[in-house]
């Protein structure tokens, strides 16, 4: 029985390291997102500085293993057995979790999901033994630390209103003293801003990023025989200004002689310090359990034990409660690993997309749907500042207004040029304020999450800085919402999941612990391949592009390459709504959906940036206006129209109606062979700039409507005679119908390039056509 627990060390130091791959993929957000959605420094040069902060923060996280130890429950109620269940739950129910929220891509909080997890294994092996032993359930109080876990949840809780509400007030003052031109200011200004942006790096290093460590217990006789932690906290206030005065010197310096950007060096200085607490503290998110449980097994098997003759169900696990380090050894290992997944990692830059473009100042594709929270909470915002229009004097708002006003940057029409989501100014501000806030409850000994404290941030300062307008807000909103939503989500499902496992592995952990751990790794390794798979595609998956010149000519020549995309595709779509008829294909029509959903959305991104386009056109090119919205109406007649036979067949067969007739599927395939041939053309067409074949494409319009009204008629026919099943007459005239209408948007579409190709014919208006 004992060679058990041998394979569950095995197994435990597998999954601490998967752990630290899924964890860093999900906190990379916290230190990286500032610099990366300013673009303050080059993706390598951010992540070497990253990867140090790393290094040395996961060197001297020795002392932060005690919560997985004794933070949560008492182990000296447990016996060896029943610790070494709470801990392949934990692990397990950690992977599974972390990894699904890295691939949808949300940040959570890997403090909340292992302070969950070990509560919910504690709690679920506790109500066994109260069983098992007949006593009452009431008892389960005296097995849990719920001192720890009461403070804890109020801490988390509270940090995330604190975070928001400071990140928006300094990052507004921020503006308001700064102003979007924060780099024409005299250097005495970056550098007072320098001075306290370092200072506050500084004294988050020293009492978060040290002083949280192990080392920082040790005593030193040059610190009067004082630990280093005591001596920090002793000396804060000597720290802070002898810190401001030195770093206010150094920035001044640097910017009048070195003349260096002081914004870009507190970015810098701030991802180092927050990667340094994140590996100094949260590394027990990941491997505590595992650390714990290899200090479990190597006192159950030590020649004490043995001598003693005792058996896992009668080993009491005291020891946990007492002080331990961790070997430096797995520390260095736990370090090297985080350090290649923050390199390496395809999810973690997932995570970030989602916190970056919630925080952008500019347009970015929003990912969220509104949902009446959060158009509430808009109103209700519109509401106060409207309040506030009344009580201000209109010359400070004036004046307000005027240090919110964004410059606007010409881009090169030659050279594409992504924009930073948001300036310098809040990076710096994003960072300080998480540094500050982190520092200020460590030094009160408050228990809160690195991931809600900087998110939060991110997102007050973003509330703060305008970057949430009248166009974006209620998606953005609904945005935080989903993401704190999927953190209560994280605590409710960490609990529940965690208790599942530790009470299957009770059941019978012989049988039970190979099994889940099966399960656990195929799912993960079935998480990684879909992934991967959806890269791939996304990457593979010819995109439609915004068109960027000025004229009409160069509007066509830039346009044909998305004719051709949306013609393929859509002939894809087509082919595949009839086989999936022909059939029964459950599976390919709804992954056909899914694909002329994505397509009708890429098709409405180019619309929403008409208001771009028209801005970029010169004078004497408005023409080219007319006929890009002609060829974007089209578009959507086009996939509106594919999208209703996609969700019509869709529809037919998820229900379990009647097959079509033979008969019908023969004359559909007839419609769809003369299509493929079509669309094939017509793909070919504008893939070579080929317009003169559109002439001869157009020749062959009669054709092609006389073929699919040739087909409507039989089936009035059919229906008059044979045709026993409206649900199949609907289905087929819906088909038949909605192909003749993507045919004639096809052929309007022909028509407008054909016109518009010769240059001595004015470009036709295209005809309103109701929407579906």
């Amino acid at each position: 029985m004992d060679n058990i627990y041998f394979y569950m060390m095995i197994a435990l130091a597998i999954l601490a390291v998967a752990d630290l791959v899924v964890g860093v993929s999900n906190d990379a957000v916290n230190f990286l997102n500032s610099a990366m959605g300013s673009k303050a420094v080059s993706y390598r040069t951010l992540m070497i500085v990253a990867s140090f902060g790393i290094g040395i923060g996961a060197i001297f996280s020795s002392g932060m293993m005690e919560i997985a130890r004794n933070g949560i429950f008492l182990p000296e109620h447990f016996m060896f057995n029943e610790i070494m269940i709470i801990f392949m739950a934990v692990m397990i129910t950690d992977i599974l979790l972390l990894d699904l929220f890295n691939t949808i891509g949300l940040p959570t909080s890997t403090t909340v999901s292992i302070v969950f997890e070990l509560l919910g294994a504690a709690v679920a092996m506790t109500l066994i033994k109260l069983s098992h032993n007949g006593d009452s359930y009431s008892a389960v109080f005296d097995y849990i630390n719920t001192d720890k876990v009461s403070e804890i949840m109020f801490g988390i809780l509270l940090s995330v209103v604190i975070a928001f509400s400071i990140g928006a007030l300094v990052q507004w003052v921020a503006r308001l003293l700064l102003s979007y031109d924060f780099e024409k200011k005299a250097n005495w200004v970056g550098a007072l801003f320098g001075g306290f942006a370092l200072t506050s790096m500084t004294y988050f290093i020293f009492l978060k990023g040290i002083g949280g460590t192990s080392f920082a217990d040790q005593t030193f006789d040059i610190f009067g025989g004082t630990t280093i932690k005591v001596f920090l906290e002793g000396q804060a206030e000597y720290i802070i200004v002898i810190s401001f005065v030195f770093w206010t010197i150094l920035s001044y310096a640097a910017m009048e002689f070195l003349k260096t950007n002081i914004y870009k060096l507190v970015i810098l200085v701030g991802t180092f310090a927050l990667a340094l607490a994140f590996a100094g503290n949260d590394l027990v998110n990941f491997i505590g359990p595992s650390m714990a449980a290899f200090q479990a097994y190597s006192d159950f098997m030590s020649p004490a034990v043995n001598t003693l003759g005792l058996s896992a169900s009668e080993f009491s696990m005291t020891s946990l409660g007492k002080s331990a380090s961790t070997p430096t050894l797995f520390l260095f290992i736990a370090g090297v690993v985080m350090i290649l997944t923050l390199w390496f990692s395809a999810k973690a830059k997932n995570v970030m997309k989602t916190e970056i473009d919630l925080s952008s100042q500019g347009d970015t594709k929003e990912r969220f749907e509104p949902n009446f929270l959060s158009r509430t909470f808009v109103r209700l915002a519109i509401g106060v500042s409207q309040a506030a229009s009344y009580v201000l004097p209109k010359s400070w708002e004036e004046k307000i207004d005027k240090r919110f006003e964004i410059p606007v940057i010409q881009l090169p029409r030659d050279k594409v040029h992504e924009l930073p989501s948001f300036d310098l100014v809040r990076a710096a501000v994003n960072l300080m304020v998480a540094g500050v806030l982190i520092a200020v409850a460590t030094s009160w000994k408050l228990p809160l999450s690195t991931t809600y404290v900087t998110f939060m941030v991110a997102m007050g300062s973003s509330l703060a800085d305008r970057a949430w307008g009248a166009e974006s807000a209620v998606y953005r909103v609904a945005g935080v919402l989903n993401v704190i939503g999927g953190w209560f989500f994280t605590a409710f499902s960490a609990f529940l999941a965690a208790a599942l496992v530790a009470y299957l592995l009770n059941l019978n952990i012989t049988v039970m612990f190979p099994i889940l751990l099966v399960v656990a790794l195929g799912l993960l390794i079935r998480s990684s391949i879909s992934f991967n798979e959806k890269v791939k595609e996304n990457k593979a998956e010819d995109r439609l592009n915004k068109t960027e010149s000025s004229s009409v000519q160069g509007v066509i020549h830039e346009s044909a390459k998305n004719i051709s995309n949306v013609i393929k595709r859509g002939n894809r779509i087509y082919t595949n709504s009839i086989n999936g008829l022909a059939l029964q294909d459950l599976s390919l029509l709804k992954k056909n959906k899914r694909q002329v959903k994505k397509l009708s959305d890429e098709v409405d991104e180019l619309r929403d940036n008409i208001f771009y386009f028209i801005k970029n056109l010169d004078d004497s090119s408005v023409s080219a206006s007319n006929f890009y919205i002609n060829i974007l109406g089209y578009l959507q007649d086009m996939t509106q129209s594919l999208e209703y036979i996609s969700k019509v067949s869709h529809k037919h067969v998820h229900n379990n109606h009647k097959k079509l007739k033979f008969s019908q599927i023969k004359e559909l395939k007839e419609v769809d062979a003369r299509f493929e041939r079509f669309f094939e053309n017509t793909k070919n067409a504008f893939e070579s700039l080929s317009f003169d074949e559109i002439g001869i494409i157009l020749g062959r319009k009669a054709e092609i409507i006389s073929l699919v009204t040739d087909k409507i008629q039989k089936q009035v026919e059919r229906t008059r005679s044979e045709e026993s099943s409206p649900k199949n007459t609907t289905l087929y005239f819906g088909i038949l119908l909605e192909t003749k209408d993507l045919l004639t948007a096809t052929m309007n579409l022909l028509e407008e390039y054909h016109k518009a190709h010769d240059s001595s014919v004015r470009p036709a208006q295209a005809p309103d056509k109701p929407k579906k």
